[in-house]
């Protein structure tokens, strides 16, 4: 008897390798996509936090929060994917709320949608989802 030496994959085993890299990739790419909005979503959130801190120092130096928004690196490091500005009518002499809003690939976000940060440190968001989930 003469046995053939066999070289390579068979074209199932090719097929079935295929469909488990398939399923794998069907359940990892959407936990990884919400991972990433997470993400930057907790970055906006902690940006919001810096200009708050901001505008507290200028409140205790001038008395009044009446300056434009500040822009630390983290409000560039964001840029393309969450706008940074105040609401409208803000700010006054002894309020202010800053708006975190979505854009480009965060606007998928419809969970949390904008966030916001007032002088009080209230914080707001404009989607579905608990104030208390959106700003972990």
């Amino acid at each position: 008897m003469h046995k053939r030496l066999q070289l390579g994959f068979t074209l199932i085993e090719l097929m079935i390798t295929v469909a488990i890299i398939g399923i794998l990739a069907a359940i990892a790419l959407p936990s990884y996509q919400e991972h990433v909005l997470r993400t930057r979503r907790v970055a906006a959130g902690a940006c919001l936090m810096e200009m708050a801190q901001f505008m507290e120092r200028q409140y205790a130096t001038a008395m009044s929060y009446d300056v434009a928004l500040p822009t630390p690196n983290c409000q560039t490091e964001l840029t393309g994917f969450y706008g940074f500005a105040f609401a409208s009518s803000q700010p006054t002499a002894t309020t202010y709320a800053i708006n975190a809003t979505p854009s480009g690939a965060q606007s998928g976000d419809t969970k949390c949608a904008t966030l916001s940060l007032n002088q009080l440190g209230t914080k707001g968001i404009s989607g579905t989802d608990t104030v208390a989930n959106c700003w972990r």
